[in-house]
């Protein structure tokens, strides 16, 4: 993109198209696709040339998307970033049909991540993710992406008069309180399997063809720009979406350099990475090697790889707080407007070191861009990111860096249109070094 304000529109398109993991992934391979990107086939043996562009998906929830360097992998290693497709949301149940009173039908949730959940009321809200239907074996279901474009379900809040004391601060119980409604029941209506049938209308199936699926809610409100001069993006989704977006154009944009360049898109971060589509799993692993064993080279071969290699973990980091200035630390506040944010703990929950930030700190020189670090106060536990679990499958050196904004884990995020524009440019400028 040719400046800032174009970059951010785009992400907020990005955004806007991936409302579960499942579409980012979509949104992902039609972007690969135009740009000349080869999917593989990880059943497959794989045939690998020189400057080549691939990628693959795991559970249609996560890619890894790569272009081959001039120079083997064991020369000249591995640049990758990491990223993550999931957001905090509600994911919907098996059975969620729940008739009240026999008035209203409302859907059964449950909470997915660490979502702020009182941001979520009052929204117009939507369903995407997939189903899945009976395949060519058992083994292999048909799955077909859902996203309903359309305000479906909302989460009504409680009003003032009958819980007067909602301004001092109310816990809402995650399974009485905060499910979504859905529809009027009237005296006509079958109410069990509503949501089934609703699904087989939207994708032109009989609801006995559903045998399961994966679905979250999802604003459905598109983002958009703020401010008087537009200088803010204020959208859900920007923790990770954001990262997965500049790593994406990055990827685009650079040209081909001696290492090979690797952009992994995972999944479930936000509820721990322990699944085959995380960072805490050998997908990862597993894919270099054979990235090497495609080239001719040996497991010594991809080992020697690794010692050439290295990873920014590019996850959202926390802004200096307008209305807040007290959880900041004293000395390390980054600001809107100040370049990607080194994150630092000394818990190891982040990865960065005096090591693999400097070699950020230059890449950003290199770019010329500003770049800021960000340390919890002493007293505060940090959060955790995929650097960490990238690191126990694969001994690369690492660093966990990402755009400062505000309100993460809210159904709106913020951050600043430039900080956006310069964490894609350092991106790319490591992508080509």
């Amino acid at each position: 993109m040719s400046s800032p304000k174009m970059l951010a529109l785009d992400l907020l398109d990005f955004i806007d198209a991936g409302k579960s993991p499942f579409q980012v992934v979509i949104e992902l391979r039609k972007r690969l696709n135009e740009a000349g990107f080869e999917q593989l086939d990880q059943s497959k043996n794989w045939k690998l040339s020189p400057g080549g562009e691939y990628y693959l998906t795991i559970n249609e929830s996560a890619l890894i998307a790569f272009r081959i360097g001039t120079e083997l992998p064991q020369s000249s290693g591995f640049h990758l970033v990491g990223a993550h497709t999931d957001a905090p949301t509600f994911r919907i149940k098996p059975a969620p049909d729940m008739a009240v009173e026999q008035k209203y039908l409302k859907l059964n949730t449950e909470v997915y991540g660490g979502p702020i959940i009182n941001t979520w009321l009052d929204r117009p809200l939507t369903i995407a993710g997939r189903v899945a239907l009976r395949g060519r074996d058992i083994f292999t279901p048909d799955f077909h992406p859902v996203n309903i474009d359309k305000p479906l379900l909302v989460i009504p809040n409680l009003a003032i008069h009958m819980n007067r004391e909602v301004n001092k601060g109310i816990e809402l119980n995650r399974q009485n309180q905060i499910q979504p409604l859905l529809q009027l029941i009237n005296s006509e209506m079958e109410t069990s399997g509503f949501l089934l049938k609703m699904l087989a209308e939207e994708l032109s199936i009989s609801p006995a063809d559903i045998i399961d699926f994966d679905l979250v809610l999802a604003e459905y409100g598109k983002g958009c720009l703020v401010g008087p001069n537009e200088e803010f993006v204020s959208t859900g989704r920007l923790d990770d979406l954001g990262s997965v977006h500049a790593g994406l154009e990055g990827l685009l944009r650079a040209e081909t350099a001696t290492a090979t360049s690797v952009l992994v898109c995972f999944d479930n971060e936000e509820v721990g990475s322990s699944t085959r589509q995380g960072a805490d799993s050998p997908v990862l692993s597993h894919t270099l090697e054979r990235i090497v064993l495609a080239q001719g080279g040996s497991r010594e071969d991809f080992l020697r790889s690794l010692m050439q290699s290295f990873i920014i973990s590019a996850d959202a980091a926390h802004a200096l707080h307008p209305n807040w200035v007290e959880k900041a630390d004293p000395t390390n506040q980054p600001v809107f407007g100040g370049g990607p944010v080194i994150k630092i703990a000394a818990s190891r929950s982040y990865t960065s070191d005096a090591h693999s930030s400097t070699v950020f700190d230059l890449l950003c020189q290199q770019a010329k861009v500003p770049v800021q670090r960000f340390v919890n106060r002493s007293d505060a536990r940090s959060g955790s990111t995929i650097g960490p679990l990238s690191s126990t499958q694969l001994p690369i050196p690492s660093v966990d860096v990402g755009t400062a904004i505000l309100a993460m884990h809210s159904i709106r995020e913020m951050c600043s249109v430039d900080d956006h524009w310069y964490l894609s440019q350092v991106l790319t400028e490591f992508f080509q070094s």
